[in-house]
């Protein structure tokens, strides 16, 4: 689990099956094992490499977010090393595994902020999008600002500590960012339609004198 914290800008590159990350030393040492977040994905320490490290990389991950684009020019990514159980929860709680792409549809320089517009690629997701939720939006934890679209456009106001300090600072217009929603969405969602789907259905069987009867425990 992580908190949408950034603690370093770092840099990816392709190696072989998987990846290497540089940029860890704000918040090394690591240890083989341990989890990191890099532009949202919680990646595994397979091997230590001074303050780097590798991390292999599923086909499920490579299709979902853009670290297979991001590796291959050695691009820039955020870095977040996993909550321990004594740390603050200083933005919300984000489990690195990222719903899927979003594009970079405006990027507005405002008096006191950055003004982000989005879009998702895949509309399924626009349901979970609501004023003032939290989005992680390339591992960063986001405030939503407004909607529009039904959810499937969103805008997000990025401080200019939050601007300087993580990779939003070389955003493009059209670039594609990984995005995970708000867990306590989705397990809304999911009680309610258990929910709905209980009180529809027939009633559980009531362990009784006359079930246990039946059963042919006299």
């Amino acid at each position: 689990m992580f908190t949408g914290l950034i603690q370093s800008i770092g840099t990816i590159k392709k190696n072989n099956l998987g990846v290497i990350v540089d940029g860890c030393k704000p918040f090394s040492p690591l240890n083989l094992g341990d989890s990191v977040s890099v532009d949202g994905v919680c990646l595994t320490v397979s091997e230590l490499i001074n303050d780097s490290f590798f991390a292999n990389i599923s086909e499920e991950t490579l299709k979902r977010t853009n670290l297979a684009e991001k590796a291959q020019k050695n691009g820039y990514v955020n870095l977040e090393p996993a909550l321990r159980l004594s740390d603050r929860l200083g933005g919300h709680i984000v489990s690195g595994h990222i719903d899927g792409l979003g594009e970079i549809v405006s990027i507005e320089d405002l008096k006191n902020s950055w003004n982000l517009k989005v879009s998702w690629d895949d509309i399924n997701f626009c349901r979970y999008m609501c004023d003032k939720a939290s989005i992680s939006l390339n591992g960063i934890s986001l405030t939503i600002s407004e909607i529009s679209n039904y959810g499937c456009e969103f805008s997000v106001a990025v401080i200019p500590h939050t601007w300087s300090k993580t990779c939003l600072q070389f955003l493009k217009i059209g670039e594609k960012v990984n995005l995970e929603v708000d867990l306590m969405a989705k397990y809304a969602e999911k009680l309610l339609k258990l929910q709905i789907n209980d009180s529809t259905s027939t009633p559980h069987s009531v362990i009784n004198s006359q079930w246990l009867n039946e059963q042919g425990w006299n």
